[in-house]
């Protein structure tokens, strides 16, 4: 029998609130709600860090910010650095990326041994913050709230084209692996991984996807907090946001929010298209499936918007695996996206060689039982913070700590809009103390911040340098071989054409 392939579909910026068991009832995605209904699903999962870079870093290799060294958006993965694509490759599998991983650095394949599309983000060291500026905003790259302001209605978009690209060459790939015989007993499995770049801001959809919902049904933000009582973070990252130049009305958040829940109807469609192709090239009875995000967005919850921050809306993200032969149910232990690496390594007999992750292989512990003592980990040191932040999830409790900060406690079960902060509070002391000894001998919080700092200076020297005089980017550019495609005289036609199907004849 063939190994099991494996199709991995990641997306950006999807809020995991909205998946509380599968998708929540009033989104319209009939393709993913079939999924998750075959699915293992993960109800408490959680980014490593939430921001793109550094969530999708240790979503390939298992290990955190603070051992990749991807803080923010413009630090190197370093090639040397296993991810599950290696690991899966010298197990004989063929890998393949079609779509964004948010590589920075020269290595843009990290052990894919192919890759159908560039990425939608640059590849270099110019989106580097500065925390020697914590006060000065950034303004030619950082977030602003006109993604909210502006937020509706478009049939192409930088975004949708990519997106667009993505599905396709996905799509493609897959009939070739079932045309050369790959994903077969005969030929090598395979592991595709498609990776969008919605619902990610701006928020707009096609109308088709628009209009699948009415503006009276869209579900507003539940917890209204005023500027100077928030926390001192998300008051950062409001400023980080330019806030002061936008008045966000509740019609321009309706619409914001109304924008994005189309922006995943039209994931679903793409992702549909790639399901049937599956199925259509006869691998879907031996291929499993996960579909996760890299981080979520807040949505106007609590004024805030995109990520950067530990609250739910932000660190939560789904986590959707279905089984060749395994029954859907749900899962409802912490999980991480640190576990996704070392699970699909797992799933291809590979296994890490010895390397030692944060993550688990969450079928071969014995995780997705759901261990209640387990810490689930977190680290956020980017824009919009001064000092790194690190969050723990134990049970139905989350904890938040930042040298610059005060401590945040929240019970999930009781207080599941966070609304609640229990640290400090005698009665809830032994808690507190629990996780912050976990934090404390997990994390030495002044060389984290010493070490991120430094990070950030030589990256700030060497993209000075690097833009004067010649300029060779390291922005991933696709092979085509157009001369290897369709009909070519080199070719024979008969031959050609025979192999170009799939299948071969049938009646």
């Amino acid at each position: 029998m063939a190994r099991m392939n494996i199709l991995v579909i990641m997306v950006d910026q999807l809020n995991g609130t909205l998946f509380p068991d599968g998708p929540a009832p009033f989104l319209k995605v009939p393709h993913l709600a079939e999924l998750a209904a075959a699915s293992l699903r993960f109800n408490a999962n959680y980014t490593a860090s939430p921001l793109c870079a550094p969530a999708r870093a240790a979503f390939m290799s298992g290990c955190l910010p603070s051992r990749t060294g991807v803080y923010d958006n413009a630090a190197e993965f370093p090639s040397s650095l296993p991810t599950f694509a290696h690991l899966l490759r010298r197990a004989g599998y063929r890998t393949c990326l079609s779509g964004k991983m948010h590589f920075v650095g020269p290595d843009q394949l990290h052990g894919f041994e192919e890759r159908l599309t560039t990425d939608v983000y640059p590849a270099d060291f110019g989106w580097t913050p500065d925390w020697t500026r914590p006060n000065e905003r950034i303004d030619w790259w950082y977030h602003n709230l006109s993604s909210v302001t502006e937020a509706g209605v478009a049939e192409i978009t930088n975004q949708l084209e990519f997106d667009d690209e993505v599905a396709h060459f996905a799509r493609q790939r897959l009939y070739d692996f079932a045309r050369d015989g790959d994903g077969t007993a005969a030929g090598r499995p395979f592991c595709l991984t498609v990776s969008f770049t919605h619902p990610h801001d701006p928020y707009f959809a096609r109308r088709r996807f628009f209009d699948l919902y009415r503006d009276e049904d869209i579900p507003m933000p539940e917890v209204k907090i005023a500027f100077e009582d928030l926390d001192p973070h998300s008051q950062r990252l409001l400023r980080s946001c330019d806030h002061e130049r936008f008045d966000i009305t509740e019609a321009h958040v309706r619409r914001a929010r109304h924008a994005y829940f189309a922006a995943i109807s039209y994931l679903d469609a793409q992702i549909g298209s790639i399901l049937d192709v599956l199925k259509d090239c006869r691998f879907d009875d031996n291929t499993a499936v996960v579909f996760t995000s890299d981080h979520g967005d807040m949505l106007g919850e609590r004024g805030l918007w995109f990520k950067m921050s530990f609250f739910e809306g932000s660190a939560r993200v789904p986590l959707l695996l279905k089984l060749p032969g395994s029954d859907g149910r749900a899962i409802d232990a912490p999980t991480s996206l640190l576990d996704v690496a070392p699970t699909l390594a797992g799933l291809g007999g590979a296994g890490f060689a010895g390397w030692e992750v944060d993550g688990t292989d969450l079928l071969a512990t014995g995780a997705a039982s759901g261990p209640a003592e387990r810490f689930v980990a977190g680290e956020y040191a980017a824009e919009g913070s001064v000092a790194p932040l690190v969050m723990l999830r134990q049970g139905a409790c989350k904890y938040v700590a930042c040298p610059a900060d005060p401590p945040q406690l929240f019970d999930l079960a009781a207080d599941p809009r966070e609304t609640d902060n229990l640290a400090g509070r005698p009665e809830h002391a032994d808690i507190e103390a629990r996780f912050a000894d976990e934090a404390a001998r997990r994390w030495d919080m002044e060389a984290f911040t010493a070490e991120v700092m430094e990070s950030q200076k030589r990256r700030h020297l060497v993209y000075e340098a690097l833009r004067q005089g010649g300029y060779y980017p390291w922005d991933y550019q696709p092979l085509r071989l157009a001369s290897e495609r369709y009909m070519r005289n080199h070719m024979d036609l008969n031959v050609l054409e025979v192999n170009a199907r799939f299948p071969r004849s049938e009646t």
